[in-house]
């Protein structure tokens, strides 16, 4: 062991500048036994490193490679297995754990023991070590002492490290001075002791000439106590000296420390008085209110332009000192209160006074639109409100500071505001919809028959007059209903074009005139009060009004807009809403008598209202005109809806004459005109869904009225009720072309044919009905079997019996019954559908294939027998135009 730690330490632990201090041969436990050395070493550098290094035997050789190094300082913990029996099995956890056997027990003792040594010193660190027992520690030093030879480095083995570290070479003077001394006494090796005694004796030898010299010294010993006495006491001269001066300097420094003292404090009252004179400065620019501001809060005129803008520069000077920000200690001053008080009066006092004049204009203001309403009374037009709005808005700026400084006098002034304009603005809306509701209903003599008198110009009518009264229309009635409808709901049809295009134009203007009346308003409030009103994504949107029936509009905020911003769109909308609280009602009023003076009103109001709340949400979704407009328009649609309905229900009750022809029925032909003035209505409007689902329900009730009056009809075939009202139809679903009706017109064109089909058949029956039932027992006979050909054999078919019912259809029997069947068909038609002659010549035709089908019969069954008819085709013809051209 001790020849390969020497190999090593040579070959590899001395050229990379460590040493070798413990060595142990091992395996890995439980593997292929393949031995290798584990090695404890330090570096020979500051600062010392501490490894254990793996070595094994080269494959290829005798000589040793290094193959793994750890640092001590990465090693956690030594388990040596077994505290109480020896074992050489021991583990080392570095990043995982090691498990080694040792060669011997011994081996395995002294490295542990070198390892715990080494973390004792260099790296002060407790390294757990487990299963080794605490006498086994202490004995560790004692067993490799034993087991490293005298020979090898007895401090590795002692573990005396501080000694070897502090071992220094012989330098070459040194080993030569040895080598004399030792050739001089070449006994000293074979005999020590005598060595030792002569050196001795040469020791003593020089402690005595030591002796000597110093004993010869003692007179220069004397001098140098002289020379040390002398230094003394220069000494204490110079000490003498550098205490007088110190004294001396002592004054001097207390009088430059009273200097100094003295400069600060004139220093220190320089900088007082500069910061003062800065602090009276700050106060008196910031602070000071000219004269001329202070006289125009006091008795600046509010009347002029330019007394106006003299009093909004000394308010916002006002504002400005009293907002001004004061240093710490300002507000304690008595000065800075007073002035602070004298601002607050100023004021006070002043916005005291703007408000009573701003109360006055209003109050003027709503005396002057009261005096210019007589010449708007007899014109649908609503006052102009810009020249009043044009001189408020000259006090917005006074209006901002007010909003500012005294919030209470600023929301008495809105609030009186709001009381004024609301009580004007309702006697002029008021009076502006009692014009138009004249106007609606024509003269005043016809408007006595909606409740409203006429007298000079001025309505004294009451609306609730007009929402119990029925109304008479001007247009001829159509005298093809049997059944009087009631006044309050009549047909379409009851009134001309004119009056239908006069009330939209009317119902147009009163909207017109309200929308930019309502929009000039909201913008004056929204500057005369400083209060924002930023677009907003919310609001009630045309989906919404569809979507809606029998709720109210909702008004909805945009959750990203700031809560002051939010606030103040409130507060606009409040303020609209309370001053225009009557156009709601009033446009509800109107849009009633509308509804009563024709259902079909609802048509125009329904596109009027909806362009307009488009408009309007394009401008802002949530302004009080889109809120209200929208509210208005759920209404119209439920007017519309009734209409609707209303048309739906006349269907379901509609009765029929038992003793006339039905012809077209009566709501058919409203249908038509529906649907006409509805397209003519409806052309390019927003709310083309309405009209389309109205469109699909009425002709779905349509449909079923016709079919149920078809089945109740006494006097008129069914068929020919269903063929002619399902013409009707289909005749004015292609003429107005509705794209959303194209299924229900390809089905009444379907039932139109199906019924024209089936009545043909139906009244034609079997004209030649002897020659019919003999053909059909010719049918039968070749559906039993019997071949074509050999039915002429058969007794009730020959020949004699088939020329003898031919004999009983001549051509002159055959036009008579024809004549017959057309003057029932005449009967049962009606003349405005004009279908006689498409039925006439479909009954030719049907009666032609029935011949030609009997013809056929006789060419297969009877061939060769020369029979035929008594008439021919072009005799069929001939009758057939004959009587047609007849009647």
């Amino acid at each position: 062991m001790t020849a390969i730690k020497h190999a090593l330490q040579r070959d590899i632990f001395t050229p990379n500048d460590e040493r070798l201090l413990s060595i142990v041969n091992v395996c890995k436990a439980g593997k292929k036994k393949r031995n290798c050395f584990l090695c404890a070493t330090v570096t020979t550098e500051r600062p010392v490193q501490v490894n254990v290094v793996k070595v094994k035997k080269s494959d290829k050789g005798d000589f040793y490679k290094r193959q793994t190094a750890w640092a001590l300082r990465d090693l956690a913990v030594v388990d040596a297995k077994d505290a109480a029996k020896e074992s050489p099995e021991f583990d080392l956890h570095f990043d995982k754990v090691y498990k080694w056997v040792a060669s011997s027990t011994v081996e395995k003792n002294t490295f542990i023991s070198c390892i715990w040594k080494l973390n004792q010193r260099y790296l002060r660190k407790k390294i757990d070590f487990i299963n080794v027992s605490s006498q086994l520690l202490e004995e560790l030093p004692k067993v490799a002492e034993e087991s490293v030879p005298s020979g090898e480095n007895q401090s590795v083995a002692g573990g005396d490290e501080e000694a070897v570290d502090e071992y220094q070479e012989l330098n070459a003077r040194e080993e030569q001075d040895i080598e004399i001394m030792m050739e001089g006494c070449e006994y000293a090796i074979a005999n020590a002791e005598a060595f030792a005694e002569k050196l001795s004796r040469e020791l003593q030898v020089l402690d005595g000439a030591n002796i000597q010299s110093i004993m010869a010294s003692e007179k220069q010993v004397n001098i140098l106590m002289k020379l040390l006495d002398e230094a003394l006491k220069e000494v204490d001269q110079i000490e003498l000296k550098l205490s007088s001066y110190e004294e001396m300097l002592q004054s001097v420094k207390e009088q430059m420390d009273q200097i100094s003292e003295s400069n600060h404090l004139i220093h220190l009252s320089n900088t007082n008085n500069v910061k003062l004179l800065s602090e009276i400065e700050f106060l008196v620019n910031h602070m000071d209110l000219a004269k001329g501001h202070i006289k125009a809060l006091q008795e600046g005129d509010l009347t002029s332009s330019r007394g106006i803008e003299a009093c909004t520069n000394a308010a916002d000077a006002l504002l400005q000192c009293m907002n001004v920000a004061l240093r710490p200690g300002h507000d304690m001053l008595h000065a800075v209160k007073q002035q602070q008080q004298r601002f607050s009066d100023l004021r006070e006092q002043f916005a005291r006074r703007l408000a009573s004049h701003l109360n006055s204009v209003f109050v003027q203001q709503g005396h002057d639109q009261s005096s210019t309403l007589a010449q708007h009374s007899a014109e649908l037009t609503l006052p102009n409100h810009h020249p009043f709005h044009r001189d408020l808005l000259r006090y917005a700026k006074l209006m901002e500071w007010l909003k500012n400084t005294d919030y209470g006098k600023y929301e008495g002034l809105t609030k009186n505001y709001m009381d004024y304009l609301s009580r004007l603005y309702e006697r002029e809306i008021k009076d502006f919809f009692e014009v138009a509701k004249i106007k609606m209903t024509g003269t005043t003599r016809e408007g006595k028959k909606f409740g409203l008198h006429g007298s000079s110009g001025k309505l004294t009518g009451s609306t609730s007059s007009l929402n119990k009264l029925s109304v008479q229309s001007s247009g001829n009635r159509r005298s093809q209903s049997s059944s009087l409808l009631d006044m309050g709901n009549m047909s379409a049809s009851d009134l001309d074009v004119a009056d239908r295009t006069k009330f939209d134009k009317i119902f147009e203007q009163v909207l017109s005139e309200l929308e930019p009346l309502c929009l000039a308003e909201q913008d004056f409030i929204s500057k005369f009060f400083k209060l924002q009103q930023h677009q907003s994504t919310s609001g009630t949107t045309m989906n919404e009004v569809e979507e809606m029936d029998g709720i109210a509009l909702s008004r909805s905020h945009t959750s990203g807009v700031p809560q002051t911003v939010s606030s103040e769109k409130d507060m606009i909308r409040q303020m609209m809403t309370k001053i225009f609280r009557c156009i709601e009602p009033e446009l509800n009023n109107l849009i009633a008598l509308g509804d009563k003076i024709d259902s079909f009103n609802s048509l125009y109001m329904l596109v009027k209202m909806s362009h307009h709340v488009w408009t309007a949400q394009n401008v802002d979704p949530a302004s009080f005109l889109s809120t209200t407009l929208g509210n208005v328009l759920v209404t119209v649609k439920r007017n519309f809806d009734k209409c609707i309905s209303n048309q739906m229900k006349q269907m379901d009750e509609v009765k029929i004459s038992k003793k006339s022809k039905v012809g077209i029925l009566p709501f058919v032909a409203e249908f038509e005109e529906f649907a006409a003035l509805a397209e003519s209505i409806f052309k390019n409007a927003e709310r083309r869904g309405d009209l389309d689902k109205a469109y699909i329900k009425l002709i779905r009730a349509v449909f079923d009225s016709v079919e149920k009056v078809a089945n109740e009809s006494q006097k008129t075939p069914r068929d020919v009720v269903m063929m002619e009202n399902f013409h009707h139809i289909f005749a004015t679903l292609s003429r107005l072309k509705i794209s959303c009706l194209e299924a229900e017109k390809k089905e009444a064109k379907q039932k139109y044919t199906d019924h024209l089909q089936s009545y043909v058949i139906y009244s034609l029956g079997q004209p030649l009905e002897k020659l019919n039932h003999f053909f059909e027992g010719v049918e039968a006979r070749v559906a039993q079997g019997i071949r074509e050909e050999e039915v002429s054999y058969q007794l009730a078919f020959n020949k004699q019996e088939l020329r003898k019912v031919i004999k009983e259809y001549p051509g002159k029997e055959v036009k008579k019954g024809l004549d017959n069947l057309y003057k029932k068909v005449d009967k049962h038609l009606c003349e405005e559908e004009n279908l006689l002659q498409v039925v006439w010549h479909s009954m030719q035709d049907e009666f032609i294939r029935q011949y030609k089908h009997f013809e056929g019969l006789i060419a297969r069954c009877y061939p060769g027998s020369g029979i035929t008819m008594e008439f021919t085709i072009q005799d069929i013809l001939d009758y057939c135009s004959s009587i047609a051209q007849s009647h």
